[in-house]
């Protein structure tokens, strides 16, 4: 006998399935694997700057790839790279910036200068501060990356699961300018598997450790910031999500196409919620390439 509803027609235990990224695998443990193991081989091979201070507490830093140098037809060295800033996932709750710089080779072979950000975590960090610390990263990505290479008017912000609802958030208005950010400094956006309306979140399980009252909810779901100019976006979700994760990325997507955004919409065969972001370590997969496009670098 199912219980009485809670959103969508599904009871608390439908909801909190639906809400359940793990329940679409076995095991997480393999994919937390790779996203360590390739970002550590990153970190070892390729020129870097790691753990740099974006503010004063000890999860504000960020890791910094510059672009293999690019030079144009005639010889010449071309201009400061775009920026892709990646934003990591693990339900607010897990991983680390060190677990995120797997597609460092891949994009800075292809001119881009990676970012990977670092946050605090939930619990102990509520979900808006962890959107804050995520601006400021931002912001001093606007006024630090030219001495590393990058153009700090051509950002591209991406992330996946928690990370894509975070990438979102960047894209909403009204905190640029506070932030020393140029307001269209952030060109374009990969959005992978992301949560976009934080409602079913705020009533599942999931806000054991989000934590979140329902205006809270409203106050932090991208759904409702949407950009105001027409960011074009990648948008991104594997086959075997539940229902509600890949609403989500549809509803966000249709809601950006009607303000006039072009959207590409992708779903790798064969890809899980999990290994999706991996994807992006590969040079010719249809995620790498639509990101590049989205870079000028395809």
């Amino acid at each position: 006998m199912t219980g009485p509803f809670v959103y969508r027609g599904w009871d608390q235990a439908a909801l909190d399935r639906q809400m359940s990224a793990r329940g679409t695998v076995a095991d997480i443990a393999p994919f937390v694997r790779a996203y360590a193991q390739e970002s550590a081989r990153c970190r070892a091979s390729l020129p870097c700057r790691l753990d740099v201070r974006y503010g004063p507490l000890p999860a504000e830093r960020l890791d910094i790839f510059p672009a293999i140098t690019r030079v144009q037809a005639s010889g010449q060295a071309c201009g400061p790279a775009p920026v892709f800033v990646f934003l990591h996932g693990g339900y607010w709750r897990l991983l680390d910036a060190a677990d995120s710089s797997f597609m460092a080779a891949t994009l800075t072979a292809a001119g881009a200068c990676v970012v990977a950000v670092n946050y605090g975590l939930a619990p102990e960090t509520p979900l808006a501060e962890i959107v804050r610390q995520c601006r400021a990263a931002l912001g001093w990505i606007g006024a630090n990356i030219a001495g590393h290479g990058g153009d700090p008017g051509h950002i591209h912000v991406s992330g996946s699961s928690a990370g894509g609802h975070l990438a979102a958030m960047m894209l909403a208005p009204g905190w640029q300018e506070a932030a020393g950010l140029a307001p269209r400094a952030i060109r374009s956006a990969s959005l992978l598997s992301g949560l976009y309306d934080l409602e079913p979140v705020q009533l599942s399980e999931v806000n054991g450790w989000i934590n979140l009252d329902a205006a809270g909810a409203r106050a932090l779901s991208p759904q409702r910031h949407l950009p105001d100019w027409p960011v074009p976006l990648a948008v991104a979700y594997a086959p075997n999500e539940t229902e509600e994760f890949k609403r989500q990325s549809e509803i966000y997507a249709a809601a950006s196409v009607a303000r006039g955004a072009a959207v590409e919409m992708l779903v790798p065969p064969g890809t899980n919620h999990y290994d999706l972001p991996l994807e992006l370590m590969k040079p010719h997969s249809r995620l790498t390439q639509a990101v590049l496009r989205l870079m000028g670098l395809g």
